[in-house]
């Protein structure tokens, strides 16, 4: 199994000699890189947006998205913690290889709609900082791309305090602008109230949501978390769970604090003095000067927004490495990965500010918000799945209370996407000219990804059903052979697959077979992960099928015979013949379910398919 991020693979030591403070030292870190992403340019302009048009109503949104967030991020590093695999890792051993891509491609656009708001972000804050062009300030984000490869090769622990110092210039550069815009108390305290006035701020609100809780994040924290080395035992787990969740406190209130400053600054000076249309960045960036009464109150907000896009960049990098090595088990360079994500980025901006000038950034970075909380669904379900499952988090699944939290989060995300979606579809198809073009297109796409997330989130649990009815217990089995005293078969090799079929190929082998015989049961892990990692493979389904062969062994062998196992991992049909033909049997025995006629069309038979390969005889048993 390949490390997530393996450069930087537990190479943060948690050594059991420190104690207290320099203990939590040792885990705080990656949740400030996480914290960024909370605080990226693409927060700027929904919460100015929603600052100006709104006031202080939408401060509980925001209140609202960190608690969220925070459950979120405590979930994915609990999966990371635990099982040392990142939510893609975990996402590929689940799901089948097609719903993987899928998965994947929406993971990566989830990614380069995050690189725009940094892309932009940035190319504003060096425009307004240094009176560069905004074209040309797009074009000098690319140099950033260096800085990553930089940093990587001098430690997480490097990249770490460069992002944390990046924070602190940001969270400083905001308290003085606190100071500046002197803000109405009590009017900010009643914003803590959940009101939504209207529609308009409906999608405000989606876009703030989209912007806090972001989907990359919860691939970036699984993997971070193990960039750091502690004691495997329960106890040592149990303690990384602890200060890894202190670390995301810290961390995601002072993202909180951030964006409830830009709103609170929005509403203190723009929707104060009845500037309701403000939206874009340089517009707020050009009248804080005149009402506010001071020259700094502009120059710290361009810093802290090339601050914002500068630190968020880095993140959205390793995101992308993160994703891609593991849906698709692919690695390239970090500098290539890092050019082409920000060329994703880069060619839809300047493209856009080609033909529509650069009075629509803030529409783009809105629009890039929402396409994030569009993606939410397919990162936050097969996260809660993962760790609610007992097996797979070794005894350190969430409680119940902590299940029904997260599936309500996820419902109201959801929710609002789908709200939002429909309104965004029914508008396009109102005010189109060509709307017959919207029904081929548009409206199949958006059912195709309800189908999608309508099977992510059922599929786990049919599954389990399924698990249920199959007969995974070995006293069920009806055994009804005679055993003969002596037989030419001294070696019989019978397939299982713990479902019924077991009972008449297991009865039909102890009759052809002696009490002397020795007798090996086969059992082949055909899941994803087995088809793909092989041995190494460790889910949920392969743990069950090792207990429950070790089962049969040990009722079979009290009963006098003498048994041996042999697990394999694939395809039964190209499994078994290699099993078979390197061993020294005399027969293969194996049971069948009976599928006949367009069953067998449908799924194949590994009967077919296996008896050309193998040097014995076979019989099948009905």
């Amino acid at each position: 199994m390949t490390k997530s991020l393996e450069e930087v693979h537990e190479s943060v030591s948690t050594d059991n000699k420190k104690k207290g403070f320099r203990k939590i030292l040792a885990f705080l870190g990656p949740a400030y890189l996480v914290s960024v992403g909370y605080m990226d340019p693409g927060n700027w302009a929904t919460d100015i947006a929603g600052g100006s048009q709104f006031g202080y109503t939408l401060v509980w949104v925001l209140l609202m998205s960190n608690l969220m967030a925070l459950l979120l991020q405590s979930l994915s590093a609990r999966l990371g913690i635990v099982t040392q695999r990142d939510l893609a890792q975990a996402s590929r051993e689940t799901y089948s290889k097609y719903i993987n891509y899928i998965l994947y491609f929406l993971a990566e656009i989830a990614i380069a709609a995050c690189d725009l708001a940094e892309v932009l972000g940035m190319a504003i804050g060096i425009n307004l900082l240094f009176g560069i062009p905004l074209l040309e300030a797009v074009l000098i984000t690319v140099l950033d791309t260096f800085l990553l490869l930089f940093l990587i090769n001098k430690g997480i622990r490097k990249m770490e305090a460069f992002i944390i110092a990046l924070v602190a210039i940001i969270g400083f550069s905001f308290i003085f602008e606190m100071i500046f815009a002197e803000p109405e108390m009590h009017k900010v305290l009643a914003g803590l109230i959940p009101s939504i006035p209207n529609s308009a701020a409906l999608y405000i609100a989606i876009g703030i949501i989209g912007a806090t809780v972001m989907p990359h994040n919860l691939y970036l924290h699984s993997s971070l978390v193990q960039t750091r080395k502690f004691d495997r035992t329960p106890a040592g787990i149990k303690q990384a769970l602890k200060y890894n969740f202190i670390d995301s406190t810290i961390a995601l209130n002072l993202a909180f604090f951030v964006n409830a400053a830009i709103l609170i600054l929005a509403a203190a000076t723009f929707h104060k003095n009845g500037m309701y249309e403000v939206a874009e960045i340089q517009d707020a960036h050009k009248f804080l000067e005149p009402l506010l009464g001071t020259k700094w109150a502009p120059a710290l907000f361009a810093i802290a927004l090339i601050a914002a896009g500068q630190s968020s960049t880095v993140t959205g990098t390793l995101a992308g490495q993160i994703v891609m090595e593991g849906y698709l088990h692919f690695r390239i360079q970090p500098w290539v990965r890092r050019i082409i994500t920000r060329l994703i980025a880069i060619i839809p901006a300047v493209i856009v500010i080609l033909i529509y000038g650069e009075s629509v950034t803030g529409k783009l970075l809105i629009l890039s918000q929402v396409i994030l909380s569009l993606q939410l669904g397919f990162a936050i379900i097969p996260l809660i799945h993962f760790v609610s499952d007992k097996s797979k988090m070794k005894g350190f699944h969430i409680s119940k209370t902590t299940q029904i939290v997260s599936w309500i989060i996820a419902a109201i995300i959801v929710s609002l996407n789908a709200k939002l979606v429909y309104d965004e579809i029914t508008s396009w198809l109102a005010n189109s000219d060509h709307p017959m073009i919207l029904w081929l297109t548009v409206v199949p796409l958006a059912f195709g990804f309800l189908g999608l997330l309508l099977y992510i989130i059922f599929n786990p649990f049919i599954a389990k059903a399924k698990n249920k009815n199959i007969n995974h217990s070995p006293h069920n089995l009806k055994l009804k052979f005679s055993p003969k005293e002596s037989q030419s078969i001294q070696n019989i090799a019978v397939s299982v697959d713990f479902s019924n079929a077991d009972e008449a190929a297991l009865n039909k082998a102890f009759e052809l077979g002696g009490i002397d015989t020795e007798y090996t049961l086969i059992h082949i892990v055909e899941t994803v992960g087995a088809l793909m990692y092989g041995v190494h493979v460790h889910d949920h389904e392969t743990t069950i099928d090792e207990k429950l062969l070790l089962k049969y062994k040990e009722m079979l062998s009290d009963k006098g015979f003498k048994i041996k196992t042999e697990l394999g991992f694939g395809k039964p049909n190209k499994v078994i013949p290699k099993i078979i033909n390197e061993g020294n049997f005399d027969i293969l025995v194996m049971g069948t379910h009976g599928h006949t006629g367009l069953k067998d069309i449908l799924f194949g038979t590994t009967v077919d398919k296996l008896r050309h390969k193998i040097s014995i005889p076979l019989l099948i048993v009905k």
